[in-house]
């Protein structure tokens, strides 16, 4: 899979692309991650990438010539999948990850300031936010998205049968894990789990993501009703 990132932040990934799982997974070849600076892209002789906003407003806008040629110069742009990440996008749950995840490329924007020229999408398939909630900016929606699509590549995980029991996969949460000690501070493991019974652990397993479901998002038991 191949990644292309802009943003004008580029050196805020340095980090999240070389450690751990992700960096494995660069190092590995599975995935190309390639950051773009869109300022490089500006016709401004002061570099400028925002103004302020048509009709008054607090704040500055960012402009849509220097992203849409920043994107023209990535080669293959006209078949990526080009994503805004935006709180006024559609919700990225685990199944749009696992659409994502089905994709060659991926072309992701982040946004700063008070948010893009309304023409650029125009310009771009998709609109997408991590949560409802406002960030500085789009670096951390970024990683968000990369990480949950990446993961899911074949050969990122070593167990690939982790991924069929993670939170949401089912339409519910995880269920509760344990490990040794049997006993901490008086906190015993389920006896259950210690059984070796698979069947009576299946089904204690999920009787809890049932109750851990029902208890922190209710809401995901509403749609699988």
């Amino acid at each position: 899979m191949k990644i292309d990132v802009l943003t004008l932040f580029p050196e805020v990934f340095d980090g999240f692309m070389k450690t751990s799982i992700m960096g494995k997974a660069i190092n590995d070849s599975i995935v190309d991650i390639t950051l773009h600076n869109f300022r490089d892209y500006t016709l401004d002789k002061h570099q400028r990438v925002d103004d302020t906003p048509y009709g008054g407003g607090a704040g500055m806008v960012l402009q849509v010539e220097p992203i849409v040629r920043n994107i023209r110069a990535i080669k293959g742009y006209e078949t990526a999948t080009k994503i805004l990440l935006t709180p006024g996008g559609i919700p990225h749950h685990q199944k749009e990850a696992v659409k994502l995840s089905k994709k060659e490329h991926i072309i992701l924007i982040c946004g700063h300031y008070e948010g893009f020229d309304e023409r650029l999408v125009n310009y771009i398939d998709l609109e997408l936010s991590i949560g409802d909630y406002v960030l500085n900016g789009g670096e951390v929606a970024a990683w968000v998205v990369i990480e949950s699509v990446v993961r899911l590549l074949p050969g990122v995980l070593h167990n690939e049968e982790s991924l069929t029991e993670e939170s949401f996969e089912r339409g519910l949460l995880e269920y509760p894990q344990y490990t040794k000690p049997p006993v901490f501070e008086g906190y015993d493991v389920p006896e259950v789990l210690r059984s070796g019974h698979h069947q009576n652990i299946e089904a204690f397993r999920h009787l809890k993501q049932l109750e851990k479901t029902k208890k922190n998002r209710p809401d995901l038991l509403e749609k699988k009703k």
